[in-house]
């Protein structure tokens, strides 16, 4: 379902002389139906990159990057618009909504966007809102105004809303209490039993050990440098 081959990436430092710093090169990688891979290695051994690659808003210099028999290394933006909406989903750290937008909405947007019925869409936001415990005298106020960690459960909800086919999860566990954590942690093994291919960053060793079924370092990605 996911498959990156070749992938390389670089940077451009613009107000530096145009300097081009290599970040990655040689990049591979499958994720199949119903999996879960899990990316370590030390911070800024680009693990987030490679994410931001597959997700479409990092350009890869080279290689393909396969996502439901799309290359989004070379896809044009309206198919990966596409793709977001239909078959790729991203649950990022940080919430980025319109403002005033009710909670409830925000969560039921991406199944509208699929021309779901609004009630059943707000049914099924309300069931995932409910779950991760965001009580319900919230849902019509807009996140925005919400905790960090209130933020990040909505979040959440809105990345589990559609059944995508494959997932990316940046760091999904993060900060949340044991029984927040429990819940998500459940979603993510609803959606592998679906047979959905996540791709996933988990500093969290715990929820790595439950829900990935094995673990690629990108370090070994990391760019030669000639002596």
């Amino acid at each position: 379902m996911i498959r990156i081959s070749g992938v390389s990436k670089n940077f451009t430092l613009h107000n530096q002389g145009g300097t081009v710093i290599p970040v990655m090169a040689g990049a591979a990688l499958e994720v199949a139906p119903g999996e879960c891979v899990g990316l370590i290695g030390a911070s800024g051994a680009g693990k987030s990159t490679l994410m931001r690659m597959v997700w479409g808003n990092y350009l890869a210099a080279s290689g393909s990057i396969m996502v439901g028999g799309l290359d989004v290394a070379k896809a044009e933006p309206r198919q990966i618009i596409a793709l977001r909406r239909v078959t790729l989903g991203y649950v990022s750290q940080f919430l980025r909504v319109v403002p005033r937008v009710p909670t409830l909405d925000v969560v039921a947007e991406p199944l509208l966007q699929l021309g779901v019925p609004q009630d059943q869409a707000r049914d099924r936001a309300a069931g995932l809102l409910a779950r991760l415990n965001i009580p319900q005298r919230l849902w019509s106020l807009s996140p925005t105004t919400f905790s960090g960690g209130e933020q990040q459960r909505v979040n959440i909800a809105r990345g589990f809303a559609h059944t995508y086919p494959a997932l990316l999860l940046d760091e999904p566990t993060a900060s949340l209490d044991a029984a927040n954590r429990e819940v998500v942690l459940s979603l993510i093994l609803e959606a592998k039993t679906r047979g959905a291919a996540i791709l996933g960053i988990f500093h969290d060793e715990g929820a790595r050990a439950r829900v990935c079924d094995r673990l690629v370092d990108v370090t070994g990605f990391t760019p030669k440098v000639a002596a």
